[in-house]
């Protein structure tokens, strides 16, 4: 099922919407081995490395998306829903990321200070 949800945007151009600024404070949990792990609650797709013609979202840029959230978890508390637009993360530029890159700068910082574009909410 394709989404509804894509911007039409060229990674690195600016784009005309406001943004919606979201806090994520991870939750710490316990992993299968004992060790304390800090969780968010929400996946991503896309990034400029992928191509997303074959993203199964239908989202028509190399944007990095949220694909999943999680009932209940930090990143439902915080207001992010599927289909949100990363523009950054922290201050950093989400527009111009690999998704590796966007994974691994999501998995290592406690707080995510987001600022994030919804589709109907932030652009028309």
């Amino acid at each position: 099922m394709k989404a509804k949800m894509a911007f039409q945007h060229q990674a690195g151009t600016a784009m005309e919407c406001l943004s919606i600024p979201i806090t994520l404070h991870k939750e710490t949990v316990m992993d299968d081995l004992g060790r304390e792990v800090l969780k968010c609650g929400f996946k991503i797709g896309g990034g400029i490395d992928q191509d997303f013609r074959k993203s199964p979202q239908g989202y028509t840029d190399n944007g990095i998306y949220v694909t999943e959230v999680h009932d209940g978890s930090p990143a439902a508390k915080a207001g992010l829903r599927m289909h949100d637009k990363i523009l950054q993360c922290n201050g950093y530029d989400f527009t111009m990321v690999t998704h590796k890159k966007a994974v691994d700068y999501i998995k290592k910082h406690p707080i995510l200070n987001l600022l994030v574009a919804r589709k109907g909410v932030t652009s028309t």
